[in-house]
C-alpha cells in the first residue's frame, strides 16, 4: 500500500541536516565515517511555547565519509561535547552533559553500537563528561566534572575535571550502568570551557566541502512557511529573518538575523509580508548585557529588502485576519500585563489603535488562527491571566468608534471539568454563517503532558460547542486544512489527517527523509493534495498528500 503522503523535494536539504547545529565532530579514516554531535534547539520562542516534556534536542548523527549519507541517528540527554571512534571496534564513545544552573553537573558517556545503531549509557548516575579518547582498545580516557559544585574551589568546578582511564576488555559489550562513580575518580586538571563551537564548525564544513558541497551552513527551526501564488516557497527560520525559493528548487533571496523569523503575514498582493522576528530581552556579549529593540518588518518579497517595521514599541505575536488586519500582542507576560495591544490596519505601516487585552505567556496564549474572518485572541483573568480563558474577537476601529473585545467563549468546552487548558494552532472551517473553529491545544498539569491531554476540536462559533475532539500523547506544533480534511502536526514527528466533519483519522504518518524521522514545526495546504512542511532540522518539505483515503 502505498503512502498517503510523499516527500516530493526538501528544499533547504544539505549534509548533516539531521543534527541541526553541530557541536562536536570525530572522523574515523579507517571505518570510512564521521560522528557528529549537534543540536536542534527547542520548539519554543517567546510567543509559542510547546511542551517540552518529551522533546530530545541533541542528536548524535554517523555517516559515511565518501557520500555523508546518513547510516546512523541517535538521542541525546543532553548537549554532545565529544566523540572517539574505537581504534579496531564498531564503537563510539561519546561524551555529553551540561550544568544544571543550580548545582549539578548532569551527563552521560554513551556507546554507539555502529553494527545495530544502539547507543547505550554506561555510568551509573548522571555525570557530565567533557572529553573522550581512546588510549588502547581496551583503555578509554575521559576527563569528567565533578558531580557538583559545592567541594569545589571558587569558579575550579567550571574550569577543572577529573582525568580517569576506564578500562574494559571487550567495549562492544558493556553493560547499562555498569561503570561506576569510582572509576571516575582521578587526577583533578585545568580544562578549558566549552567553546569550540566555531572550531567544530569549521570542521564540519571542510568535510562538506570534500564532498563537493561548496556551502555549507547549519540550518533549524522552520517556524513558519507560506506558498505564493507564483509557485515560490517563503519560509522563516531559525538565524533566518525570511526566505524565498524558486518553483525549481532553488534558493532565490535570504535575510540572515541572530535570532530568525518566527511568523509571517503575507499582505494584499503578495508584494511584502509582515515577518515578526524574534528578540529576546537580554543577549550578554563579553560579559555585558545588550538589549535589541523589537522588530516586526515588512519586507519586500521581490528581494527581501527591508521596507520598514511596526513601532509597537513591545515583542510581539501577531495575530491576523484574512482581510490583512493585524493584532500585535505583547509577550512581555506579567511584567507588562498592562501592555495594550497594537492594531495595523491592511494598509497601515504604523499601529492605528491599542485595545487592552490583558496578559501574556507563551504557554497559555498562543493562539494563531488561519483562514480566520475575525481577529480571535485568548484572554483570561485581569489578575491571572492563564487562568478561565475565554477566545474573544477584536474589533478594529471604525472611522467613529474605538477597537471593541467581545467575548465569545470559554477556552474550555468541557465546563463541568475545573481544567486548566493551553492554546494551540487553529483554523476557521465552514462557509456564509455557519463557520467553526477547529484549533489545537492541551490539558495542563504539574506532572507534564499526559498521554491523551492533547487535543484538535472542532466548535461552533456561535456558543463554542464542540463538535468532535481528538486526543493525542503529543502536543500539535502546526495546522492546517480546508472543508475536506485538516492535517495536524505533532512533536512526535506524525502528521495526522483528519476528516473535518466529524473528526476521524483519514490517516496517520510519521515524517522522514531519506529513512531518518524529522519532527514537523509549521505546515500549510497550498493546495488541495499539496503540503509545505518546515521541520525541526531547517528543511522544507514540498509534499502531495491523498485527502479522502481511509487508511
Amino acid at each position: 500500500m502505498s503512502s498517503p503522503l510523499t516527500v516530493l523535494r526538501a528544499l533547504g536539504n544539505h549534509s548533516f541536516a539531521e543534527i541541526g547545529v553541530p557541536s562536536a565532530v570525530a572522523v574515523s579514516e579507517e571505518q570510512g565515517l564521521v560522528g557528529v554531535g549537534g543540536n536542534l534547539g527547542y520548539p519554543q520562542w517567546s510567543g509559542c511555547g510547546i511542551d517540552v516534556n518529551r522533546w530530545w534536542p541533541y542528536p548524535v548523527g554517523i555517516y559515511g565519509t565518501d557520500d555523508l549519507r546518513c547510516r546512523w541517528l541517535v538521542e541525546s540527554s543532553w548537549p554532545v561535547h565529544c566523540l572517539a571512534f574505537h581504534p579496531t571496534l564498531p564503537v563510539v564513545a561519546i561524551g555529553t552533559g551540561s550544568y544544571d544552573g543550580g548545582c549539578l553537573f548532569e551527563g552521560e558517556l554513551l556507546l554507539l553500537d555502529l553494527r545495530s545503531g544502539r547507543s547505550t549509557s554506561v555510568i551509573r548516575g548522571a555525570r557530565e563528561v567533557l572529553h573522550v579518547a581512546w588510549q588502547t582498545q581496551h583503555a578509554l580516557r575521559v576527563v569528567v566534572a565533578p558531580p557538583d559544585d559545592s567541594d569545589s574551589e571558587a569558579g575550579e568546578a567550571h574550569t577543572h575535571g577529573f582525568e580517569a582511564v576506564i578500562e574494559r576488555s571487550d567495549w562492544s559489550d558493556v553493560a547499562q550502568g555498569s561503570v561506576q562513580q569510582e572509576e571516575l575518580s582521578g587526577r583533578w586538571i585545568e580544562f578549558e570551557e566549552l567553546t569550540k563551537d566555531e572550531a567544530t564548525r569549521q570542521g564540519v564544513e571542510s568535510l562538506a566541502v570534500l564532498a563537493r558541497e561548496p556551502r555549507w551552513e547549519p540550518r533549524r527551526q522552520v517556524w513558519d512557511v507560506h506558498g505564493l501564488r507564483d509557485g515560490r516557497v517563503l519560509a522563516c527560520l531559525d538565524g533566518v529573518m525570511a526566505e524565498t525559493w524558486l518553483p525549481d528548487g532553488r534558493l532565490e533571496w535570504r535575510v540572515q538575523d541572530r535570532e530568525g523569523g518566527r511568523q509571517l503575514v503575507v499582505r494584499a498582493g503578495e508584494l511584502d509580508a509582515w515577518v515578526n522576528v524574534e528578540r529576546r530581552r537580554v543577549r550578554w556579549e563579553g560579559g555585558e548585557a545588550v538589549v535589541e529593540p523589537p522588530l516586526v518588518a515588512r519586507v519586500s518579497l521581490a528581494d527581501g529588502k527591508v521596507l520598514g517595521s511596526l513601532a509597537a514599541g513591545f515583542s510581539a505575536a501577531l495575530t491576523a485576519r484574512d482581510d490583512g488586519w493585524l493584532v500585535l500582542r505583547s509577550t512581555g507576560g506579567d511584567r507588562r500585563a498592562s501592555e495594550p495591544a497594537a492594531l495595523v490596519s491592511p494598509a497601515g505601516v504604523t499601529p492605528e489603535a491599542r485595545v487592552s487585552l490583558g496578559g501574556f505567556d507563551r504557554f497559555n496564549h498562543p493562539f494563531p488562527i488561519r483562514h480566520s474572518r475575525q481577529l480571535l485572541v485568548l484572554q483570561g483573568e485581569k489578575q491571572e491571566p492563564g487562568r478561565n480563558k475565554w477566545v474573544v474577537a477584536v474589533d478594529p476601529a471604525g472611522p467613529d468608534t474605538e477597537p471593541v473585545v467581545r467575548r465569545l467563549f470559554s477556552l474550555d468546552w468541557d465546563t463541568e471539568q475545573a481544567r486548566h487548558l493551553f492554546g494551540g494552532p487553529g483554523i476557521e472551517v465552514g462557509t456564509g454563517e455557519g463557520r467553526d473553529l477547529v484549533h489545537a491545544g492541551s490539558v495542563h498539569s504539574g506532572a507534564g503532558l499526559l498521554p491523551g491531554n492533547a487535543f484538535v476540536v472542532r466548535r461552533s462559533l456561535e456558543d463554542g460547542a464542540a463538535r468532535w475532539v481528538f486526543t493525542a500523547d503529543f502536543p500539535a506544533t502546526a495546522l492546517d486544512g480546508n472543508e475536506d480534511t485538516v492535517y495536524v502536526a505533532f512533536t512526535s514527528g506524525e502528521l495526522v489527517a483528519l476528516r473535518a466533519s466529524d473528526g476521524t483519522v483519514r490517516w496517520r504518518q510519521r515524517l522522514d527523509v531519506g529513512g531518518w524521522p524529522v519532527v514537523p514545526l509549521s505546515l500549510t495546504l497550498v493546495c488541495p493534495g499539496r503540503l509545505l512542511i518546515g521541520t525541526v532540522d531547517g528543511r522544507i518539505l514540498d509534499c502531495s498528500v491523498t485527502g479522502s483515503a481511509d487508511r
